[in-house]
Order: structure tokens, then C-alpha cells, then sequence
């Protein structure tokens, strides 16, 4: 039957599930996205174009607490059931809890493993084979509570980045498994499993200081640092005049280089060759210090980087 429903959300992948929600018969009630800030966010034109009842609030708690008139705003909604498909914000209880039916909120990793904000990035670095995605029913912890659906078989590969990792096979799975809670609560179906927490890692953000490489790591180790760090924020080393250089569309290369590790070998392929222990990292694209990212070919090609000195 159709549930009304408030989402909570941001960016192409929650106006994608608001699209199949409202495509399902389900009436969204309130559709709730962060205050603009400069390039327009897809969610918040798709509700409004549609008429939606749209709240951009950059907070539902102060100083730990709920906001009393945040709350009375939401409740009066009538909510039968909160969506969570890609949202920051953290919701206080008294409405994550409200609805009948309670809420759904999506994470892109199989829960329990790597937790935290930044599950894509991180599986990527730590040299992870599979994934999949995870919609769960939130609770007092950070992506701990109880799993309504949950999709494996993802390959990651080894050329995949962060971005094409979430865009090309987490994404459209992601939206999948969204609709699919959605029903599976709908109907009567959904049976939350709880997490096992002996199996649960948990991973903060990704720094500029975790994005630093070490090139006393291997060279499969800086081969997923860059990709993991791609496009957000940029895996970095520093030239001899302490100018940074963000790295960008690795692969990795087999076959040791008989130069010291960080060494700019040349270009192969289109690609920048850099020396590291146990093979060789081919770079695609670099950012020099302020300046854009661009072709790591054509940055050699001017000058940019030279054959011979060593990145640290």
C-alpha cells in the first residue's frame, strides 16, 4: 500500500530513490537536504519540481540535543516511515525513532565492516576484494543497527577508483537495495537481522595526512592509495621544493625499477612512471600544487615533474 514517507538525503543518488519511491505509489511527505551551497543539488531540484514539501536544515540537534521546533515541524508531517539513501546529517532520535514503521538508512559496504563516513575510499586502500551495500534500521551508533537488506557479489577491481566504484557498481545497486527495504518494510516482510560485531571495523574520514603517500610502502600499497583516494582528496607527495603533487587514475606495474622508490621514471602509455618497492605506479592524471588536474603526460611533456627527481 502507498506509506508516506520522509526522506532525508542529498545529491543524484537520494533523488534517484525519491524518483522510484514516488514511481512505487509511495507519497513523500517531507523531503529533507542540506542548505544550498553554490552548484545546485539534485534532490532539492527534483522535490521542488515536483512540488514536494522541501526542509534544508543544516542541523536537527544543538549542543546534543534534538531542536524542539525541528522536531514538531517533522512530526506534523505524519511520517509512516524515514528513507536515509545518502545523508550526513545526524538525526536525533525523536524522529529517527518516530515513524511506525521506523527508517531505513543505506551505507556502501557489507555492515559490519567499515563503518563510518568513509566506507568506499577505505576499501579501496585496505586492499579489500568484494563488496556491496547494506540498507539498515539506524540506531544510537554510528551504522550499528540491525540489517533489513543487504546485496554482495561486487568485484573490486584493480583499477577501480573510489569514484567509479560508487558511480559504475555501488550506485545503481545502492538504489536497488533502497527500494527493495522500502517494500520488504511495506509489506510486512522485513526481518532486521542484527549486526555481528566480532566482524565490524569501523574507519573515519580520509585526511590529507592518511592521503599522504609513503614510499616506503609497496608499490601495491601506493597503487591503492591514489585509487582509493580518487577523486576526494587526491593522494599527495611533495617535490624537492616542497611543491605538493596530488595523484590521480593509478595502475599499478609489475617489474622492480632500478631507482630509488618515488623516482619519476618517465612516461609509458600516456602515463607517468614513478619507481616504488616491488614495482612501478603509473600515474594517469596530476594536480600541481594550486594549479588544475590535467593530463600527467602533458605535465611531463612542459616540464612539470622531470625524469630523475624523486617525489617524497
Amino acid at each position: 500500500m502507498p506509506r508516506r514517507i520522509a526522506l532525508f538525503g542529498q545529491a543524484a543518488f537520494a533523488k534517484d530513490v525519491l524518483i522510484r519511491l514516488l514511481d512505487a505509489g509511495h507519497e513523500i511527505v517531507g523531503v529533507h537536504v542540506p542548505p544550498a551551497s553554490g552548484k545546485p543539488d539534485p534532490l532539492a531540484e527534483e522535490a521542488e519540481k515536483r512540488g514536494l514539501a522541501t526542509f534544508r536544515y543544516k542541523a536537527f540537534r544543538k549542543q546534543g540535543m534534538a531542536i524542539p521546533e525541528r522536531v514538531a515541524e517533522y512530526r506534523a508531517l505524519g511520517a509512516e516511515l524515514n528513507v536515509m539513501p545518502y545523508t550526513t546529517v545526524i538525526l536525533p532520535p525523536e524522529i529517527v525513532e518516530a515513524p511506525a514503521l521506523g527508517s531505513l538508512c543505506f551505507h556502501p559496504s557489507l555492515l559490519p565492516r567499515f563503518r563510518g563516513g568513509a566506507a568506499i575510499p577505505w576499501q579501496i586502500i585496505l586492499g579489500e576484494r568484494e563488496t556491496g551495500v547494506t540498507v539498515f534500521v539506524p540506531d544510537a551508533g554510528v551504522d550499528t543497527g540491525p540489517i533489513v537488506v543487504q546485496k554482495r557479489g561486487v568485484a573490486i577491481a584493480a583499477t577501480d577508483t573510489a569514484a567509479s566504484l560508487y558511480f559504475e557498481k555501488l550506485y545503481p545497486l545502492g538504489v536497488e537495495a533502497m527500494v527493495e527495504a522500502v517494500a520488504a518494510v511495506d509489506a510486512g516482510r522485513a526481518r532486521p537481522v542484527p549486526q555481528d560485531d566480532a566482524h565490524a571495523t569501523f574507519q573515519g574520514l580520509v585526511t590529507d595526512a592518511d592521503a599522504r603517500v609513503d614510499w616506503s610502502r609497496s608499490a601495491a600499497e601506493i597503487d591503492r592509495l591514489i585509487r582509493g583516494c580518487d577523486p576526494n582528496p587526491g593522494a599527495h607527495a611533495e617535490r624537492a621544493n616542497r611543491e605538493r603533487v596530488r595523484c590521480f587514475d593509478a595502475r599499478l606495474v609489475d617489474g622492480a625499477a632500478d631507482a630509488e622508490p618515488g623516482t619519476v621514471l618517465g612516461v609509458e602509455d600516456g602515463r607517468l612512471l614513478v619507481a616504488a618497492r616491488g614495482g612501478r605506479v603509473a600515474i594517469g592524471k596530476l594536480r600541481i600544487g594550486d594549479g588544475p588536474k590535467a593530463a600527467a603526460a602533458a605535465i611531463f611533456a612542459a616540464g612539470g615533474v622531470e625524469a630523475g627527481e624523486r617525489l617524497r
